[in-house]
């Protein structure tokens, strides 16, 4: 029934005069967990004669979704534009104490009924689904997709007018989780090399701020003087600004503490002559997990920015089989090959780091300092404590 009223409001509204329409967009601060915290983007379309107010939302999915996970995982889970009253949008920002910004569009009646009816059409269910992209097909680049669909060449974006800060798509998603430091590892785990490159002040508007503050700069020119494309800027929600602190338990300590283990555990077993296998069975064998799943991104899903992650030079799944051999009480003579090609990788993996080719999470120092020193220490006394065979 819900449904069936949104329909027939949609099918009048681009019936309505032009003059009585009032279309904005907003922008909301992000939130405390993670799917929220990198903000979201909507278009509020006001008929001020009827007092009907609805919000167009690209950011929505449904979790009835078959096999909704691994859809997510392997970047084919399509997102879905709602459309809700803008009351019932605005109440769960209320709700979580979230600010909500305004920025009414000067379009003339023309653009106006255009980006209506464009809306409408989206709206549609054979197209109110799309294939989700984070960076470059979401809830905020649909929006901006749509203003240069209704607008063509009279819209002007003035990037020239930005100040010029180089960023890469790392740095900018950086700015959003540095204060959660586990998912920002679990992000900079999952995606790759690709992120390393410089965002454009377009591709930057893939983060909901970047792309309001895109529009205020933003003019029309062609159907009369040029004019800014936003006539007015407004707080609808006004909160405090959270402060955001590094959580007590957190990698950046927790791998140092690891590292200080395995250092000392390494210098026990010098003196003593023993090797100490379990906690390298232990930690290669999660090492090799690591990379299962981010070979598993890398070569079975369709994000893109999950290829070409040289994460695989530490976290290699092949870890996983050297585990299994090191159980053994005799060993391969490959063991002690594969030993000296992982203590290669690892270094190259600090190569590539040095060298900007892929920037990993800082707190994985200590695990590749573990990485390098077990390998190492492994090469050359594995052999004095296990009988090689050919």
């Amino acid at each position: 029934m819900f449904s069936l009223i949104f329909l027939l409001t949609l099918s009048t509204l681009s019936l309505v005069q032009a003059q009585d329409l009032r279309i904005s967009l907003l922008t909301c601060d992000p939130g405390e967990e993670l799917y929220s915290a990198f903000g979201h983007s909507a278009i509020r379309v006001l008929d001020r004669q009827s007092g009907r107010d609805m919000v167009f939302n690209y950011g929505t999915f449904n979790f009835d979704t078959p096999n909704f996970y691994g859809k997510f995982a392997t970047g084919r889970l399509d997102y879905i534009l709602a459309v809700s009253t803008f009351d019932r949008f605005l109440a769960e920002y209320q709700y979580h104490q979230r600010s909500v910004r305004e920025q009414v569009l000067d379009l003339n009646e023309d653009q106006k009924i255009q980006l209506v009816r464009f809306l409408e059409n989206n709206y549609k269910p054979e197209n109110r689904a799309y294939r989700y992209d984070f960076f470059y097909d979401n809830c905020a680049t649909r929006i901006r997709d749509a203003m240069e669909k209704v607008l063509g060449e009279q819209l002007i974006w003035k990037d020239e007018a930005q100040v010029p800060v180089e960023k890469t798509f790392r740095d900018l998603i950086d700015e959003q989780v540095f204060y959660m430091p586990w998912a920002d590892l679990g992000i900079d785990l999952a995606l790759g090399s690709r992120l390393e490159s410089d965002a454009s002040p377009r591709e930057e508007q893939f983060l909901p701020k970047y792309m309001e503050e895109a529009f205020a700069r933003a003019e029309i020119e062609g159907d009369g003087p040029t004019r800014p494309l936003v006539s007015e800027s407004k707080a609808i929600l006004d909160f405090a600004p959270k402060v955001n602190s590094m959580p007590t338990v957190n990698p950046y300590w927790i791998f140092w503490v690891i590292f200080i283990a395995f250092a000392v555990l390494t210098f026990v077993g010098f003196r003593k002559k023993k090797l100490f296998l379990g906690i390298d069975i232990t930690f290669f064998s999660l090492l090799g997990i690591v990379g299962l799943v981010m070979a598993f991104l890398w070569f079975g899903s369709e994000i893109r920015s999950t290829k070409w992650n040289w994460n695989l030079l530490w976290a290699f799944p092949g870890h996983l089989v050297l585990a299994i051999a090191l159980l053994k009480k005799q060993i391969r003579s490959w063991v002690t090959k594969y030993l000296l090609a992982a203590l290669i990788m690892a270094d190259a993996a600090v190569v590539f780091w040095i060298m900007g080719w892929q920037s990993f999470h800082p707190s994985l120092i200590p695990l590749l300092l573990i990485l390098i020193l077990r390998t190492n220490y492994l090469y050359y006394n594995l052999p004095k404590f296990r009988q090689v065979l050919p």
